[in-house]
């Protein structure tokens, strides 16, 4: 399918979509406050007025989702834009008669109209630019959605103010009028080349999200990049909360209405800049693996203008700067959903998406005034700085090819891994990929929908840290580990990255040397062949132990690899894996007679990353990747202990 050139159309239909939203929203805030004489009538209208364009989202994606499946994307958008302009007549209609709650009536409406239109306005960014412009078309998307949201709220209050003394310009009216009728024109020059939906599901939210969330979890991390995503959304809007009021309060910076819109203006370009500069960086680089570094950007900036006595000018800057990493966070996230999620069941995702972060959205007002309440008027600029300190820290460990891209980089400052041969094993096109800086891995698609060849990697193992090492060579190939059982109860750090490597839990041997451990060995075969069959990479030890001497592999009279080698499903290929210069690492057994405990060893490990690694030489390590595939075929059939010393042969070469 050939896509489309330009997303300009769905970028203008989705500006003049969430610029009347927030204009209408503010409007009808500023203007009810004023209708208003009694202080807790006037709180109670400010809390329905922002919970009005919110709730739609959270009780009717369900619905949205189901329209997909009825309806052509372009159709929803269409229509959408069409009931847009009789919506402004009642909005227009509640201010001409001072009627709040036909007012607020409309705010709803406009939330309910917002709601079932979101799902298909996204899921057209693949439909118009194709799979490898998803990136760039997010981040216009966002950029777009980001400048509409803060224009809109600018615009509002600006309006407001002249209207007060000027009751017979009716600016609103048309400004309402005018951005719906801009954003029905531009839906009709949207084209696209849909993918049919025909996925019916329940309409009740809560049932929904149920539904979703189980679905979401078939695809690896996609419930953790969902909810880091809702994070951003919870912390853009305290952040909003925040600067209307920190911006006026004279215990904040003093500012005027217009210096409050400056600064909401700072933030908006800086996220748009960031957003659109990270959609053509995603393209080439694998952004989401910055997680880490972009969200703790993010918290120190945020500490930065909660500790430090800033001008405004100076706090402006600062916020600037802060907008524009957080445009590089948040579009990566954006593009993954697209990028992972194939066909109709994107439309559902994007529609669980909404619901998540419109919840967020909602608690962050409650979030922002307990906080406000207890701490004074910036402590939200504190709170924030904390959630994008944990937020990706907690997401780096849930979503594997971040998790392995962030441990590339880790080791890459202790250890110096020369590889040779992964060249020839993963194919000349991924090596040039590499060079060129396409590091982005395989979307989380198995093996037999791409119709590859699994993998079944087996390494040696000189010590603890290798697994590790490999893990982060093989990054952008998913490889499912064997691992001990001890690792699965070793404290908190081990058996989340298991999780998220999705490793398969292996019994000591060792406590089972009785008929109950050939029964586990054949069980475990099982679960190998049953992985492999279905399209996904293994990788295992065929030792089950580290080196007990120095660059030594003895793998004695274990059988699983004897066993997976003389009974491989077709297509598989073996590939083997010889690593060098670990022995006399603190992971390796030299000076030992038991293997390190890890919690220890780790500790340790961190410490002397940060204090002492930066001072000296990194430690060399070669790894050697070969296909092992004819060779283990002959092997196996041989004997048990023959294959066995075959296989020792050729992890203990020179």
């Amino acid at each position: 399918m050939k896509p489309n050139k330009t997303f300009l159309p769905l970028y203008v239909t989705n500006f003049f979509g969430t610029l009347n939203d927030n204009f209408l929203k503010t409007l009808a805030s500023f203007t009810v406050i004023g209708w208003l004489p009694d202080e807790r009538v006037k709180s109670i209208a400010m809390g329905v007025t922002a919970g009005a364009l919110v709730l739609p989202y959270i009780l009717c994606s369900p619905l949205a989702d189901r329209l997909t499946a009825v309806w052509p994307k372009r159709r929803i958008v269409r229509a959408a834009k069409g009931a847009e302009l009789p919506i402004m007549a009642v909005a227009i209609a509640g201010f001409a008669l001072h009627s709040p709650w036909l007012v607020i009536g409309a705010v709803l409406l406009m939330g309910l109209q917002s709601s079932l239109y979101s799902p298909a306005k996204y899921a057209l960014v693949r439909d118009i630019g194709g799979e490898a412009r998803i990136s760039t078309g997010m981040g216009g998307m966002e950029g777009v959605s980001f400048l509409g949201v803060l224009m809109g709220t600018v615009a509002g209050a600006v309006v407001s103010d002249l209207e007060i003394g000027h009751q017979d310009w009716h600016l609103s009216y048309y400004a309402l009028a005018g951005f719906a009728a801009l954003g029905l024109a531009a839906s009709y020059t949207v084209h696209a080349r849909e993918e049919l939906n025909r996925a019916l599901h329940a309409v009740n939210p809560v049932r929904y999200m149920r539904r979703a969330y189980r679905m979401a979890g078939r695809y690896d991390g996609l419930n953790a990049v969902i909810f880091t995503l809702s994070v951003f959304w919870w912390g853009a809007a305290m952040l909003q909360m925040g600067l209307l009021v920190y911006g006026k309060s004279e215990a904040g910076l003093n500012l005027s209405a217009t210096g409050t819109g400056a600064l909401l203006c700072a933030a908006a370009v800086g996220i748009v800049a960031g957003q659109i500069i990270a959609g053509f960086v995603d393209k080439r680089r694998f952004l989401l693996g910055a997680t880490l570094l972009t969200g703790w950007i993010a918290a120190a900036l945020f500490a930065v203008l909660y500790f430090v006595p800033l001008s405004s000018a100076a706090f402006g800057v600062v916020l600037g700067l802060l907008a524009f990493d957080l445009g590089f966070f948040k579009l990566p996230f954006d593009a993954e959903i697209q990028k992972v999620v194939k066909g109709p069941k994107l439309n559902t995702m994007l529609a669980y998406f909404n619901q998540v972060s419109f919840l967020f959205m909602l608690a962050a007002s409650g979030c922002y005034a307990l906080v406000s309440w207890a701490f004074g008027p910036r402590a939200f600029l504190l709170l924030l700085a904390v959630a994008f300190l944990v937020a990706p820290f907690v997401f780096v460990f849930c979503y594997r090819s971040v998790l392995l891209c962030t441990g590339r980089w880790v080791f890459a400052r202790r250890y110096r891994v020369e590889v040779d041969g992964l060249e020839e094993v993963l194919g000349r096109e991924t090596i040039d990929a590499r060079r060129e800086g396409l590091t982005r891995p395989a979307s989380n698609v198995s093996c037999r929908e791409k119709n590859c060849r699994p993998l079944l990697v087996l390494p040696n193992h000189p010590a603890m840290v290798d697994p590790m090492l490999v893990g982060v060579t093989f990054w952008k190939t998913p490889l499912k580990p064997l691992s001990d059982e001890l690792f699965f109860h070793a404290g908190i750090v081990a058996p989340r990255v298991l999780k998220t490597l999705g490793a398969v839990a292996v019994p000591d041997l060792r406590k089972h040397r009785t008929a109950k451990g050939a029964t586990i060995a054949r069980g475990l075969g099982d679960i190998v062949k049953s992985t492999l069959e279905d399209g996904g990479n293994v990788i295992f030890y065929p030792s089950g132990h580290i080196q007990t001497e120095p660059e030594h592999e003895d793998i004695g009279t274990r059988q699983l690899a004897y066993n997976m080698c003389g009974d491989l499903p077709a297509g598989v290929r073996v590939i083997g894996v010889r690593t060098r210069g670990l022995w006399g690492s603190i992971w390796s057994r030299k000076g030992r007679k038991v293997s390190p405990s890890f919690v220890p060893t780790f500790v340790k490990s961190v410490f002397l990353w940060f204090f002492w690694s930066p001072f000296v030489p990194r430690r060399r390590v070669t790894m050697h990747v070969e296909d092992l595939t004819d060779r283990v075929k002959e092997w196996s059939k041989l004997t048990r202990l023959e294959f066995n010393r075959k296989l020792e042969e050729w992890y203990n070469a020179e």
